[in-house]
């Protein structure tokens, strides 16, 4: 940090840190909390910034291997989001490593989950999405299969390559039909 203050950031965190904002901005949209039944919590919201960093990253990894470091970039952002947000939450310096560790482990977890449910089909996906997104509340079977297709179609949204420099563009939340 201080050296990027002395030498300027790099192209690479600039377009990660903008990606990352987006992530954020798109996470806290109302219809899915409103709408969808997602819980507006702490962990709720850990849930949508998770699910549009899979977004992100499935985006970046269809524009192959110049996309990679954008890809680290964007990782290393959101873990240094994460302790930011639990040291604010006054969480010690002694339980902020183990916390961000469990968290970017639940992320990994999350990546490879999402991965498998689009691999396998719907009900894969929708059981993901029931276990992660929606965590320990009883969603209606419809607010489950809105997140699912929307997961879905977000990812099979064209690589944009306004992506490389940090534009992202997310569709509309779910609504209800």
């Amino acid at each position: 940090m201080i050296l990027d203050s002395l030498f300027g950031r790099s192209p690479g965190k600039e377009a990660a840190a903008a990606l990352y904002e987006a992530v954020v901005a798109q996470s806290r949209q109302p219809p899915f909390y409103l709408v969808c039944g997602l819980p507006d919590s702490l962990d709720g919201r850990f849930e949508m910034i998770a699910l549009h960093s899979f977004i992100v990253l499935r985006r970046l990894k269809a524009l192959g291997p110049e996309a990679d470091a954008l890809a680290q970039d964007f990782v290393d952002t959101l873990v240094l989001d994460l302790d930011r947000s639990l040291r604010e939450m006054g969480v010690g310096d002694l339980g902020v490593g183990k916390r961000v560790k469990r968290m970017a482990a639940g992320f990994h977890g999350r990546i490879s989950a999402y991965d498998t449910g689009l691999a396998a089909g719907s009900d894969e996906l929708e059981a993901a999405v029931r276990r992660n997104v929606f965590g320990t509340t009883s969603p209606e079977p419809w607010q489950v299969s809105a997140v699912a297709s929307y997961l879905r179609r977000e990812v099979e949204a064209a690589p944009d390559p306004g992506l490389l420099s940090g534009k992202v563009g997310f569709g509309p939340p779910p609504a209800r039909d």
